[in-house]
Order: C-alpha cells, then sequence, then structure tokens
C-alpha cells in the first residue's frame, strides 16, 4: 500500500468510528445520533475482510474484478489497489449516483481512478450487460440478490474464478444461508465459510 491508498483507507476508518458514535459528515448542530437513515452508513466489509480480498485479488494475474454493491467505495479500494498491483481492472455496481460520486472521489484521491470503472444502474441488469471473462466478484449488496447476482454472473465467469460474498454470519438470515447452499450446489464450485469480518463465503470456480 502506498501513502495515498493508506490515507483514503485510514480516512474511511475515521468515518466508521464517527458512524457508530452516530455521527455523519453531513450533520448539522444537532442532527447526530442513532436514528439514521441506513443508506447514510458506508455498511463496509471492514479492515479484516479488506485484507483478504485484496490478498485474494493480488493472488490473479491481471484480473478482471467485479464488485456487485459499491456503496460508498471503501471495499473498492481494497480491490482497486490489488488490480493495479496484478494488472486488472476494477468494475463495481450501485443503484445510487451519490454513493457513486463519493466512491469516486476517495478512488481519486488514492491514485485508483483508473483502475475502477463505475457503473450505475440496477445490478442484475447491469451484470447482463456485462461480457464474459470475469475473474473475481465481491458480491455485497441486498442479501435478497445474492442468489440471483450469482444465476446472472455465473455464465460469465473465467475457471478459477473467485467469489467473495460478504455478511454470511452477521447479520446472517435466511437469504444468505440460502446463498450458500445454492453457491455449494454448483457444478465445479468449492467453497468454504471463513469468520473473517462479518463472514465471508469463499468460492473457486473450476468448471469441468
Amino acid at each position: 500500500m502506498d501513502d495515498k491508498v493508506t490515507a483514503v483507507l485510514e480516512a474511511y476508518h475515521a468515518r466508521m468510528a464517527d458512524e457508530r458514535r452516530g455521527v455523519f459528515p453531513d450533520d448539522g448542530p444537532g442532527q447526530g445520533g442513532p436514528d439514521r437513515d441506513r443508506d447514510r452508513y458506508l455498511l463496509p466489509v471492514g479492515p479484516e475482510s479488506g485484507q483478504l480480498i485484496n490478498i485474494l485479488a493480488r493472488s490473479l494475474k491481471a484480473p478482471n474484478i467485479l464488485e456487485i454493491g459499491t456503496s460508498y467505495g471503501y471495499s473498492g479500494i481494497w480491490l482497486a489497489e490489488a488490480a493495479r498491483a496484478s494488472g486488472g481492472q476494477v468494475t463495481t455496481l450501485e443503484l445510487q449516483d451519490y454513493k457513486i460520486a463519493y466512491a469516486r472521489e476517495m478512488a481519486g484521491k488514492a491514485g485508483l481512478a483508473d483502475h475502477i470503472r463505475f457503473i450505475q444502474g440496477d445490478a442484475l441488469a447491469s451484470i447482463a450487460a456485462l461480457p464474459a471473462g470475469i475473474d473475481f466478484v465481491l458480491l455485497d449488496l441486498w442479501k435478497d440478490l445474492y442468489i440471483p447476482c450469482l444465476e446472472a454472473f455465473l455464465p460469465k465467469l473465467n475457471p478459477g474464478a473467485i467469489i467473495v460474498a460478504d455478511n454470511i454470519i452477521y447479520p446472517g438470515g435466511d437469504d444468505v444461508r440460502l446463498y450458500s447452499k445454492a453457491v455449494r450446489a454448483k457444478p465445479g464450485m468449492t467453497s468454504i465459510l471463513v469468520p473473517v469480518g462479518a463472514g465471508l463465503e469463499i468460492s473457486r470456480y473450476e468448471p469441468a
């Protein structure tokens, strides 16, 4: 990690700490507190999960990386840094334009703008429009979309592709349990639940 990337990650970590106290960047006097719109939270994968996805993505040669659920861009920094190091590229999908604007600004500050492409729109429609040849997927959006997204990107995966799905242990729930069952049932898929961060289902695709 160079100094620019480290500084941006530290800025995200400071915002995470503020959010735990109910303080947000756009708060005026008396506007903080716990009763905030959920959409204002970073909802990041967290530092340990960030480090792990960075290591996994760096292990691939010139990977075509797909992030489904940009949010405010924290995990995208980890992935774009890995893409730069390995000669790859990140495509990240997000529904909300203001989240993309924030994430793009932070990627620029990190010196990673050339290694990450932002696509705004519905996740399933965006996946359908992508070409085949995906080497790494980070799945981190609303959990009821995990299985539909899996079905959408599965035909576009390269052999040896890695899929990481977040929030399998926390907050957990039926949607992620069904996703874990579904991904493990796919032919050619090897998968393991790793108790890092909020719990990551890490899968590798090796079709016959």
